[in-house]
């Protein structure tokens, strides 16, 4: 059956939703003195065509046009006779828009009502079966009568169906109830639903938010499909945030966290679901394969070559020397003059290394080795380069990491790293062959003289590299972070650089657990702030990154933009000072290129 090819598509990866459906007919010049679910009689053409617009985008389920497809709600245009008649052609038109893709499932809408409706919204499962839909949704459900009335009309229905809810930031419906008490009436049900869903709400935030309260309650898989929610006044205009990036960026969240379905709802187009899928699948599949190990043939290993006999940095690290970086982005052309003039005055101000990442949110800039060769040749200043799994093989890493050692870039930090955007490169796809654990053991290898294959470099030939993870003491899952952590260290990691962290109290909190478990050196991300446009792009848009309100708040009171700059850096430097004994170093970027403003926070 079609519902048990749904619940194993749940079990086996992340399937893929549609998005708003509404919102696409208003885009069409059809307004809100219609019937929008009528139209799948009068214009199924229209239908179709947003249907196949998400098909396009590599939806693996197509809603129905039938949020309001039951007698009681089309009463109000008259309609109430057609309601069979809606529901059957809204499966037969979404199937026809999946012609060709038998991998595609139907889901039959049906939107929330009360008790008095159960009627009517009974009939509407019955039409949905008759007409073929695979799976049922009970969508944005907001209260417990709400839940109640599709639990009982769900009794009837011969498909596997979902409840999804409406849950604001700590995890409560509209009516006040909490989600532990609808969960009583989920698992009193007698035909229990297949999954749970959140969709619509205040936009991407508070469903993360609302995710986060619930996803350790309950054994039900979740689906999670957000609107683009209301939005936010920047600089006194008012701006929607939900870019199809943006929309992205919260998805990968929810995947992290354990969503099993994704997905949008009011104000999520056919473009968002494109850029999540083509970034999420990737990064699905990477987390399928369970890259925990590089695991080759056994060969006679050499000796690794002492911490600091390998490089200057290695050398402050073996002494325990706090150590000052400062990041450096590689450009997008060739020019790379700018980039070595400013890494100049780093090493004129005494900073031990600049830091250089690897195609930095799956952007296209000029290769990472190269400006690190130019930076160390030209600069007089070690680099720290990162390497990034998404881009390379086995083969492809061993190689790049070869050629670091011949031209004397000794320090690596190995990141997983995002998977692509494809907002310019739609043609552009992960590799992950293997992730930074995986990473890190093949280092260790070649650090002993043998290679990925188990074959000697050549007669005590080896290399001397320094190998550095990254660590995100603002990981929504920290048990699974620490769990990585671990595995990294135990894999031949030797030191940590952090994501940026803005509230002292959460990096303190994960340095005490380090120095427990792990016993490496940690060096903090501490960014100071350009402005408040940059907070709040760092806030909403960047991974794993937490600015706290009281950051935000200063920020936005700061003044104009020089001086938002100065508050950056003042604040920079308070959480600085909070952490600076329980750290090995500090890493901070210079904004927008300018390193004066990094330099600022060593001041």
């Amino acid at each position: 059956m079609r519902s048990e090819q749904f619940q194993q598509k749940l079990k086996d990866g992340v399937l893929i939703f549609d998005g708003g459906f509404g919102t696409e007919l208003y885009r069409r010049n059809f307004f809100v003195n219609t019937s929008y679910d009528d139209l799948c009689l009068t214009s199924p053409e229209v239908v179709s065509a947003i249907h196949q617009s998400y098909v396009d985008a590599g939806a693996e389920v197509l809603t129905t046009n039938t949020y309001n497809a039951n007698s009681a709600s089309l009463q109000q245009f008259g309609i109430a006779d057609r309601a069979e008649k809606i529901n059957h052609a809204a499966v037969a038109v979404a199937r026809k828009a999946a012609a060709g893709k038998p991998e595609i499932l139907i889901a039959g809408s049906i939107g929330p009502s009360k008790a008095v409706h159960l009627p009517a919204v009974s009939d509407q499962v019955r039409f949905l079966n008759e007409g073929g839909a695979d799976i049922l949704i009970f969508e944005s459900i907001s209260s417990l009568e709400e839940l109640r009335t599709a639990l009982s009309a769900a009794e009837c229905s011969q498909a596997a169906y979902v409840t999804s809810f409406v849950l604001n930031a700590e995890a409560e419906l509209a009516d006040g109830s909490t989600f532990a008490e609808a969960k009583e009436l989920l698992l009193a049900a007698g035909n229990a639903p297949a999954a749970i869903g959140l969709n619509c709400g205040n936009g991407p935030e508070t469903t993360l938010e609302a995710l986060e309260k619930i996803v350790h309650q309950t054994e039900f898989s979740i689906i999670v499909q957000p609107g683009s929610g209301v939005p936010k006044s920047v600089d006194n205009r008012f701006m929607q945030m939900t870019t199809p990036e943006y929309f992205t960026t919260y998805s990968m969240r929810y995947l992290n966290l354990g969503a099993r379905g994704l997905g949008g709802c009011c104000g999520i187009t056919p473009e968002h679901i494109s850029d999540m899928v083509r970034s999420l699948k990737p990064l699905a599949a990477s987390a399928k394969k369970m890259m925990p190990a590089v695991e080759v043939k056994e060969a006679e290993r050499l000796p690794e070559i002492p911490l600091a006999e390998r490089s200057s940095f290695g050398e402050k690290l073996a002494s325990g020397k706090f150590v000052k970086l400062i990041e450096m982005t590689p450009p997008r052309g060739f020019d790379l003059s700018g980039t070595v003039e400013k890494a100049k005055i780093c090493a004129k101000a005494g900073i031990d290394a600049i830091n250089i990442p690897d195609g930095p949110r799956a952007s296209c800039r000029i290769s990472q080795i190269i400006t690190a060769i130019e930076i160390q040749e030209k600069a007089g200043i070690e680099t720290i380069v990162h390497c990034c799994a998404r881009d390379r093989n086995l083969i492809s890493l061993q190689s790049m990491i070869l050629g670091c050692m011949a031209k004397n870039l000794r320090n690596i930090l190995f990141i997983t790293g995002d998977p692509p955007k494809l907002g310019d490169y739609p043609f552009s796809s992960g590799v992950f062959d293997v992730d930074s654990i995986g990473m890190v053991k093949l280092q260790k290898r070649l650090n002993c003289g043998v290679d990925v294959g188990g074959q000697p470099l050549g007669n005590d030939v080896q290399t001397a590299m320094v190998s550095g993870v990254g660590a995100d003491p603002n990981a929504i899952d920290m048990s699974r972070e620490y769990r990585r952590l671990e595995e990294k260290v135990a894999s031949g990691a030797e030191f940590i650089i952090t994501q940026p962290v803005f509230d002292p109290p959460t990096l303190l909190k994960f340095l005490r657990e380090v120095r427990k478990n792990f016993g490496i050196p940690v060096i903090a991300g501490v960014w100071p702030f350009a402005s408040y446009r940059n907070a709040l792009f760092m806030k909403n848009e960047v991974p794993g990154v937490i600015v706290p309100d009281w950051i935000m708040s200063a920020m936005e009171k700061a003044g104009d933009k020089e001086a938002q700059r100065e508050e950056g850096i003042r604040i920079a430097r308070q959480i600085l000072a909070e952490i600076s004994g329980e750290i090995n170093g500090v890493a901070t970027s210079a904004p927008f290129g300018n390193v004066n403003t990094a330099l600022s926070l060593f001041e």
